[in-house]
């Protein structure tokens, strides 16, 4: 757990680097570029859709009236904002990642690797096509588990702790897998996953909390319309912000342990290598019994 623990604290340090900073702003740009042309084409209809559909539910139209009755009309209006938000904030997250992942995570690596391993051998056990193979495989799993899974979002309890474990599962899949891609062997890299898979896993898990906390921020875009262009792209930063601190959580865990590992292997082949090559030279024997009992013959 002293590993899990230092790892963690080098992140938030590491965070604040401005080579860190300046690399959040690519991700960010390339997302709220793509949020703004999608928001301008489709927001207005997506919201209308969802309007309509509540509005043709009897069951709400008796839930309007009693709120009509009570003076809360207007949460009539923002019911449909909030809705569309909540649909499209899994696919932000989805897209964040990817972005960092693509985006970031290499050079987030390097950055680790020269500042506190600059020794460890790169073996590049995976190549760019095989991480993207298992980055695109992660994320399809990762979706048709949030697919699945919705109907059980309305269940208060849940809602809090299954999109979080989703994210987490596949933050720790995808994280994981970019930081050991270069330096560790494809033998290294299936032992650390098998080894470590829990202490991953609840990394991830943290992670996907963490991820979740900016859905605050973009909630509030949609209760407050005069500050929607400003929360937004805030909230999308933090996202990023979040996912690169959790690249750098798992490189500098993962690295660590890769370095561990090979310094544990390095050892036990020393070892062997002395007991089939003993030194050379005279050995002193313990005196014997018989030179015991006469010591003067």
């Amino acid at each position: 757990m002293n590993a899990l623990f230092d790892s963690f604290w080098r992140a938030v340090a590491y965070c604040v680097h401005p080579r860190v900073i300046a690399l959040s702003v690519l991700p960010l740009v390339v997302i709220v570029a793509l949020c703004t042309a999608l928001s301008y084409f489709y927001w207005d209809a997506a919201v209308s859709w969802v309007d309509a559909a509540l509005a043709s539910n009897e069951l709400l139209a008796t839930l309007w009236s009693w709120l009509e009755s009570l003076g809360a009309a207007a949460l009539k209006a923002v019911l449909a904002p909030l809705i569309v938000v909540f649909a499209i904030t899994p696919v932000i997250v989805f897209v964040s990642l990817a972005a960092v992942a693509v985006l970031m995570t290499p050079a987030l690596v390097s950055l680790v690797a020269e500042r506190r391993f600059p020794d460890l051998q790169r073996k590049r056990g995976a190549s760019f096509w095989r991480s993207l193979w298992w980055s695109v495989g992660a994320f399809v799993t990762a979706a048709l588990a949030m697919v699945v899974s919705l109907p059980l979002w309305f269940i208060p309890p849940l809602v809090l702790v299954l999109p979080p474990l989703i994210w987490g599962w596949l933050t720790y899949r995808v994280m994981t897998f970019d930081a050991l891609a270069d330096h560790a062997s494809l033998e290294e890299r299936k032992y650390i996953f098998r080894e470590h898979r829990s202490r991953l896993m609840l990394m991830g898990v943290v992670s996907g909390f963490l991820g979740a906390a900016p859905g605050v921020v973009w909630v509030s875009g949609a209760l407050f319309a005069a500050a929607f262009v400003i929360l937004v792209p805030l909230a999308i930063w933090i996202y990023t912000l979040v996912f690169a601190f959790s690249s750098l959580w798992f490189t500098h865990y993962s690295l660590a342990v890769l370095e561990g590992l090979r310094l544990k292997d390095k050892n036990t082949v020393a070892v062997v290598i002395e007991e089939a090559n003993p030194v050379p030279g005279p050995r002193l024997s313990a005196p014997s019994a018989a030179a015991d009992e006469h010591p003067h013959s």
